[in-house]
């Protein structure tokens, strides 16, 4: 099967770990992936049952979800396009995964993915790369949560939002404002930046004034001064 013709389709296909493999090792995969549309709400993989698939996400915005004994729940990350999904080998889910927006995912069953790894060696060092990429960008996660402001954890948060929406389509232009629409309501953001909802709402309204962001309604929001609001996040 020529290159040109294996996931012709597929919108994320450059980004994802597909887009560094060989012919040879997409087409092993391609023979096993399937896709599926997960609805906003839906969980696709719950913690604790057998960890049964793996996949890539080729559009919305998926939640790890991590729930404490007394049954809370804590965001822990988020996934977009191009990011892969679910754990190898592992016999357990160590996390839920459920759709902030209804997405598209390319599911592949975990113990013929498993085989694939084994018999594709450079795939298998390329999904431990973006692994290792995965934990490190969770250690900066935590290292802000342990010493940045309030306000510098919002305005990181979004940077981070207005670096995705670029990735994926927003509304504007890359010279002047962008509008986009938050997968988070405050209150999951605030869980997300251990803060509470009255502090992201009073920050959000503080870069609002300010004239670094407007709020348009709803959860749609426009970068109006990107470099003012990177400089929030980061001051030197």
């Amino acid at each position: 099967m020529l290159a040109a013709t294996i996931c012709v389709d597929c919108a994320v296909r450059d980004q994802s770990l597909c887009g560094s493999l060989t012919n040879s090792e997409l087409h092993a995969l391609n023979t096993l992936g399937r896709r599926r549309i997960v609805r906003r709400g839906e969980t696709l993989i719950w913690a604790g049952e057998d960890n049964i698939l793996c996949a890539n996400l080729l559009s919305g915005v998926l939640k790890l979800v991590a729930s404490s004994g007394d049954g809370r729940e804590q965001i822990v990350g988020l996934l977009y396009p191009a990011d892969f999904v679910g754990q190898p080998y592992p016999g357990q889910a160590d996390f839920s995964v459920s759709a902030l927006t209804d997405a598209e995912v390319c599911i592949f069953p975990r113990a013929s993915f498993e085989r694939v790894l084994t018999d594709h060696a450079r795939m298998e060092r390329l999904l431990l790369q973006r692994t290792l990429a995965a934990l490190d960008e969770a250690r900066s996660r935590m290292l802000t949560l342990a010493r940045k402001s309030a306000g510098e954890k919002v305005a990181g948060f979004l940077v981070d939002m207005a670096t995705r929406a670029a990735a994926t389509g927003c509304r504007g232009t890359p010279s002047g404002p962008v509008t986009f629409d938050l997968p988070l309501s405050r209150g999951q953001i605030a869980d997300i930046l251990g803060l509470t909802i009255e502090t992201v709402s009073r920050q959000m309204t503080q870069l609002k004034t300010r004239g670094v962001i407007g709020l348009p309604g709803g959860r749609a929001i426009t970068i109006v001064d990107h470099d003012a609001l990177a400089a929030r996040a980061d001051p030197a």
